[in-house]
């Protein structure tokens, strides 16, 4: 068994961990290794062939691999950033060893001075909604159906229904009707759709997809293959409601019902979980409950965007180099930021201080449901507002962006609040 010492090790090769390898090298680590358990690097961008990827980080409109590989590219720079893929990461310990597998190693240990968690999301399959119905052939999620059309050349259905209305379910939407299917429907269970305005925009409206708002299936049909479902209206709480049912004739179902950080990993090694975002608890530097375990990108919440992604991965990276050269200043207090009225998440979830550390603060928010004209207010214990950002709209599948300079938290006490209320003027 082999054991080698790195400065970092990173874990995931998607967007977070590339721009976490860069940035690392770029503040000083020496040597990076970053383990990825697919065949090559990118992630998920690898079967996003569609454009508008890269607006913020590049200023240019891309396509999912042509972004992952101006940072595959950034990484290939840098000779000490070592990569293994096709490695499966299956235990990361508290003193930082980490124990993977691959064909070529077997079963093996490396050993980090800090380690960066950036394993992504997953898609909530079937089971973890529990549709009722037989299980006939024909049911994917919106993201393997993304792989078989984009990587493998594959068409999952002629007739598709999409349930829910995240954003992989309406580029699907329209990524299988230019293939020839005919998309019957997209059903969202909620009275307000989940993905970015532009998806609904170019994926449904520019066909004339339909989407019934809240609605669900509460039945999927067919013995060997889907041959269609039964369709419902839902009341406030998300039930069925008897007497709206109608059938669509399908032979393929397709899954856009949420995407969840994947952090068995995370949870194993004793990192602090947010219950709502079910990602690791954070500060600004990306770094966990866990001293030199550091985060970063969909493992701690789900982004609308990859450009944020990539930023969060590159303040993950640096912080987690500066730890493992041990230049990481220490902290003299912590601050714990709180959500309240229409705002439901935010990261990070803690703010350090230090005497050295000039960058200033992003906080990341998503609201539960959309809202008009809303005024978001970041206010310290003694009531003192410290930011504030006016929005005409905002909708839980766009995530609202606030920068604050670090120095504003001086005097902020122990915590303090990001809440809403009703602006006057938007």
């Amino acid at each position: 068994m082999n054991k080698r010492l790195y400065d970092l090790v990173i874990v995931g090769g998607g967007p977070a961990g590339l721009a976490a390898a860069h940035s690392a090298k770029l503040n000083g680590a020496k040597n990076i290794l970053v383990i990825e358990r697919d065949r090559e690097l990118g992630g998920i961008l690898q079967q996003c062939i569609h454009n508008g990827f890269g607006l913020h980080r590049f200023h240019q409109e891309l396509t999912g691999p042509g972004y992952a590989q101006r940072y595959i590219k950034l990484v290939q720079e840098h000779p000490e950033v070592e990569v293994l893929l096709d490695t499966m990461v299956l235990e990361v310990k508290q003193n930082k060893t980490v124990l993977a597998v691959n064909p070529e190693l077997g079963v093996f240990e490396v050993q980090a001075k800090a380690v960066i968690f950036t394993m992504g999301c997953r898609e909530r399959t079937r089971g973890a909604i529990r549709i009722p119905g037989k299980r006939p052939a024909g049911v994917f999620t919106a993201g393997a159906a993304q792989r078989m059309v984009n990587m493998e050349g594959y068409i999952p259905g002629k007739k598709i229904v999409i349930l829910g209305s995240g954003d992989i379910g309406l580029i699907m939407a329209r990524r299988l009707t230019l293939e020839g299917a005919d998309v019957q429907a997209v059903l969202e269970i909620m009275p307000y759709s989940n993905g970015l305005t532009r998806n609904i925009v170019q994926c449904l409206d520019d066909y004339e997809i339909p989407l019934h708002l809240a609605h669900t299936i509460v039945a999927i049909h067919g013995q060997d293959r889907v041959t269609g479902v039964t369709c419902a209206r839902v009341d406030a709480n998300m039930k069925p409601i008897a007497g709206t049912e109608f059938d669509i004739e399908c032979d393929c179902v397709l899954l856009s019902v949420g995407l969840i950080p994947e952090n068995e990993l995370s949870e194993e090694v004793g990192v602090s979980l947010d219950t709502k975002t079910n990602g690791p608890v954070v500060d600004q530097r990306r770094q966990t409950s866990l001293t030199g375990f550091f985060a970063a990108g969909n493992v701690v919440h789900v982004h609308d965007l990859v450009d944020f992604v990539s930023e969060e991965g590159e303040i993950a990276g640096k912080y987690a180099a500066l730890y493992a050269q041990g230049k990481l200043p220490e902290n003299y207090r912590t601050i714990n930021i709180l959500a309240e009225n229409a705002i439901r998440t935010v990261v990070p979830q803690k703010i350090v201080l230090d005497h050295a550390s000039i960058d200033p603060v992003r906080l990341f928010m998503r609201v539960g449901k959309p809202e008009e004209k809303l005024l978001v207010e970041v206010v310290g214990a003694q009531g003192k507002v410290l930011a504030t950002k006016r929005l005409p709209i905002a909708k839980p599948g766009e995530m609202i962006v606030l920068e604050i300079p670090i120095d504003k938290f001086a005097d902020a006490g122990e915590f303090v609040v990001v809440t809403t209320r009703q602006a006057v003027k938007a």
